[in-house]
């Protein structure tokens, strides 16, 4: 297992292990999603939607993982960096500095 002092320096290995455009776009599928059921537990005041967000978030981006990129998540070995990769990731996506 690699080791990562800082977010910094993870980010990097984080960008390579999702060299694969459909597992992109699946991680930012599951973060839309995310967000939407965060939006639609807040708006209807009903936190049982909020269980869904680990199976959309990490269902999608595993899928994106086990099937197109062919490797394991980074989930399993950094969960907190991976988390934030995610996250960035997905700012990035928007700001059009990662590719889609």
């Amino acid at each position: 297992m690699q080791r990562f002092e800082t977010f910094a320096q993870f980010y990097p290995f984080y960008l390579g292990e999702h060299a694969n455009r459909t597992c992109r776009r699946l991680h930012f599928i599951g973060s839309l999603g995310v967000l939407a059921l965060v939006a639609l537990a807040v708006l209807s005041g009903n936190a049982w939607w909020l269980l869904l967000v680990p199976l959309i978030g990490y269902g999608c981006a595993w899928v994106g993982h086990f099937y197109f990129e062919k490797n394991r998540p980074a989930t399993f070995t950094h969960p907190w960096y991976s988390l934030l990769g995610d996250w960035r990731m997905f700012a990035d996506i928007l700001r059009g500095r990662v590719r889609l």
